[in-house]
């Protein structure tokens, strides 16, 4: 019995070997085992070849086998062919490999794009210096008549320096409709015009195209005149420039008279330097606090001046709820011609009749106060009371302004 199966195993071996196509001469034979039974009959088993082992370092993933003593090894692939049917083939399909060098080269691509773009992001860009376009004379013309905004003023502000009235007088005259802007009228204080364009009227007169230049002067005010510009006072500080306003016209003809008003206020009984000007934007640089323009002052007194007085107005009053200290105090000598005493002080708060206060909380009283600087500038000596001065570009500086 075991006679005949070993017989028909080795037909069945045989006969499986010639219904096939697939050579064995492909594969690794490997050294003939012998089993022997109790009948004593040979098998011949052939096995396939070990895998071989990766050798460390290799830079070649799929090594050349064809040159081992063996025999090439043989990798099969079992793929679909183009009849639908599955067969062994050596090499790897063709899809396989499209599909691994696409994915290397999508790598190396984008490997080498992120080295571009970090190489791009970390080295500076050079910016070219260009130059403005330039524009003919027609096309500026055009902009400035047309588009440019800083042409005009607002309405208020043309009014008061074209010498209507004061800022706020102008303001009340536009809100009760007495002026008209090119045939209409204006109630909006805050609309931009320009005075050589537009045709301007107030209260039935037109207000003139050419605006008056900027006037900066420096008055040594006389005691008994008041800070205001108002046409009913008549001892008022503008009353001392009717000499200078009066020849306006004669020195400048067709230009506007200014109309001046005074940059702060001195009490009537106070004399000494105060400007004046048409200039809204001086005046209002000079009287703002940002401005920390400080203010001297000679104030004479009655009776002697102790140690103890100095240390009380040094120390300072308050003033409508503020406590204003002085920047300096000091006595001056003793002039022959003089038996009162005088004492400088210098402030910087500019608050109403504040040194008059400093020197009333210590006890003292009062005969005359003469304010002599404002900021670097100085009043003349050789100025005479009621006299005054056109301040120059250096005289303008001195008080912080650059016109």
């Amino acid at each position: 019995m075991g006679a005949t199966t070993g017989v028909g195993a080795v037909s069945l071996l045989h006969c499986f070997s010639k219904s096939h196509t697939l050579s064995l001469a492909s594969f690794r034979i490997l050294p003939r085992l012998t089993c022997s039974f109790s009948s004593s009959i040979n098998f011949n088993i052939s096995f396939a070849p070990p895998k071989p082992k990766p050798k460390p370092n290799n830079l070649h993933p799929h090594p050349d086998l064809s040159n081992e003593p063996d025999g090439p090894l043989l990798i099969p692939w079992i793929v679909r062919g183009e009849d639908g049917n599955l067969k062994l083939q050596s090499e790897p399909p063709p899809s396989l490999l499209n599909a691994i060098a696409t994915a290397q080269t999508g790598t190396r691509k984008d490997s080498n794009q992120k080295t571009k773009t970090t190489a791009a992001t970390t080295k500076p860009q050079k910016i070219r210096a260009t130059a403005p376009p330039q524009h003919s004379k027609a096309a500026r013309r055009f902009y400035n008549q047309n588009i440019k905004e800083s042409s005009g003023a607002r309405l208020s502000k043309v009014l008061a320096a074209s010498g209507v009235a004061s800022r706020r007088s102008c303001e009340e005259l536009i809100f009760e409709g007495k002026v008209t802007v090119n045939g209409s009228v204006c109630n909006t204080p805050q609309t931009r015009v320009d005075p050589a364009k537009d045709v301007i009227y107030v209260n039935g007169n037109r207000l003139p195209k050419r605006q008056p230049q900027k006037v900066y002067l420096a008055l040594n005010k006389p005691k008994g005149y008041i800070c205001s510009s108002g046409e009913n006072e008549s001892k008022s500080v503008i009353s001392l420039f009717d000499d200078f306003l009066n020849t306006w016209g004669k020195k400048r003809p067709g230009v506007p008279t200014p109309r001046l008003f005074t940059v702060g206020r001195l009490d009537v009984a106070t004399t000494g330097l105060i400007i004046v000007t048409n200039d809204g934007d001086f005046a209002q640089k000079l009287s703002h606090p940002s401005s920390n323009l400080s203010k001297e002052y000679i104030a004479t007194v009655d009776g002697l001046v102790y140690k103890r007085h100095l240390m009380a107005i040094s120390e300072g009053t308050t003033i409508e709820g503020v406590h204003c200290v002085p920047d300096a105090v000091e006595i001056l000598p003793r002039q022959a011609d003089m038996q009162r005493a005088r004492i400088r002080i210098v402030v910087h708060e500019g608050r109403k009749h504040e040194v008059r206060e400093l020197v009333k909380n210590a006890g003292l009283e009062i005969h005359s106060l003469k304010r002599i600087r404002i900021g670097g500038f100085r009043l003349p000596p050789d100025l005479g009371l009621g006299k005054y001065i056109e301040l120059n570009p250096t005289n303008l500086n001195a008080l912080g302004w650059k016109s």
